[in-house]
């Protein structure tokens, strides 16, 4: 009798101090995510979300995979605990993004953050996690500034967009090298958030490295309804390549007014909208033979049979085929189930401590790298890069770098007139 009294006592202290629920914790792992679910960029968010849903369903269940903890149910190393996410809605903004992140922290008790798609979204969303002290894994959003904080807490998965910036000049001078056709000037339009303005800002440093002169520099405000003016301009200055950073309803909008007002340069190479879901069914044959940067295509599965088994997967579940925003939300539950595993916490200091020490390699990651290993200081994958599609049939197919193409690419740009 008294040793089932004090069986009980020990019990009743372990609740007191936590462990019961250290117990509860390794059964369902929270983690928040915040991703655009209403307003103009809904479809996006959706795309961000059903990405970090299939890869939750795959740590938690048993496929026949070579991703991390594909064919074991849960983490093993908190005896098989099972993520959960709980979303919020930035609706695009901010401040609502900052305001969800600290109500996900605080209310709904989530351990780690991810998301959040839009750069700004991102940059404040991340300030309530660095100051409430949760890990933040970033798969989503590309500008530079947000890896040059000095946080503890946020770490980027994907390529940054003067990393994007670069690829684009270095397609120019294969371009040149490689296939004989010069480029001397570029124009740069941009919408003029976070995102755009600092892609406009690599952009402007990597024309001058890589030798070609920006003959316009054009943002324009997000969301605009009318993009005449800007157009106009871009004509004036006659350049041979057109770089255009947009998000979805701005680029399908210029992709109607380039086509309205015959804008015809050698290229256009363009961020962001172009690739999203609803972009070609929208504009239809009027996207063929834009470029866009990218970290996926289907066409990798050619060389990674896992990314064709992967996008089966995601084609049976949603009826959609994947693409370049699901795949980058993808990425950052496997980030951090491998940094809960290696922890065997969910302990934030732990966690980050983890995640510094990350050595996912490429064949356990569906897009085209080396790997996924941050870098001690800035947070950033070491091995992130983009690869540049090109719209052909409306279907985005590898076209550089050239040795990894599915595709011949199809230069200049043709005119307007006369197509099918």
């Amino acid at each position: 009798m008294r040793r089932a009294l004090i069986v009980l006592m020990v019990f009743a202290m372990a609740l007191s101090l936590g462990f019961g629920s250290a117990l509860a914790e390794q059964k369902v792992i929270k983690i928040g995510a915040l991703y655009p679910l209403t307003g103009n960029l809904a479809a996006t968010g959706m795309d961000c979300k059903r990405g970090a849903d299939l890869a939750v369903e795959i740590i938690n269940g048993k496929f026949d995979l070579n991703l991390p903890f594909a064919k074991e149910a849960g983490i093993p190393n908190l005896g098989g605990a099972k993520i959960e996410i709980i979303y919020a809605d930035t609706k695009g903004d901010p401040k609502n993004g900052l305001a969800e992140a600290e109500r996900l922290i605080t209310q709904e008790k989530v351990v780690a953050l991810i998301g959040a798609y839009q750069s700004a979204v991102t940059k404040t969303a991340s300030q309530a996690a660095e100051r409430l002290k949760i890990p933040f894994v970033c798969s989503d959003s590309s500008s530079p500034t947000l890896t040059e904080r000095d946080f503890t807490y946020f770490f980027r998965v994907s390529p940054h967009d003067g990393t994007m910036a670069r690829n684009q000049f270095e397609f120019l001078k294969d371009l040149e090298t490689q296939k004989g056709k010069k480029i001397k000037t570029v124009a740069l339009i941009y919408e003029n958030t976070e995102f755009g303005a600092n892609v406009a800002k690599m952009q402007q440093q990597y024309a001058k490295e890589f030798g070609y002169t920006v003959v316009a520099d054009i943002p324009y405000p997000a969301n605009s309804s009318d993009v005449t003016s800007e157009v106009g301009k871009i004509i004036s200055a006659k350049p041979d390549v057109v770089m255009h950073a947009a998000y979805i309803t701005d680029a399908i909008l210029f992709t109607k007014t380039f086509k309205e007002m015959n804008l015809v340069p050698h290229g256009f190479l363009n961020m962001a909208g172009y690739i999203e879901s609803d972009y070609l069914p929208t504009v239809k044959a009027d996207g063929d033979y834009f470029y866009v940067r990218s970290t996926f295509a289907l066409d990798l599965a050619k060389k990674k049979p896992m990314v064709g088994q992967v996008a089966a997967l995601y084609q049976k579940k949603y009826n959609i085929p994947m693409g370049e925003n699901t795949a980058r939300s993808f990425s950052a539950p496997f980030v951090l189930a491998d940094a809960f595993n290696r922890a065997k916490s969910t302990d934030p200091e732990a966690v980050v401590k983890a995640l510094l020490e990350t050595n996912i390699p490429g064949d356990q990651i569906i897009n085209p790298w080396k790997g996924i290993q941050f870098d001690p200081k800035s947070h950033q994958n070491i091995h992130a890069s983009a690869m540049l599609v090109q719209i052909l049939d409306q279907a985005y197919y590898t076209v550089w770098p050239f040795d990894a193409a599915s595709r011949d690419l199809v230069w200049p740009f043709p005119a307007w007139k006369g197509r099918k």
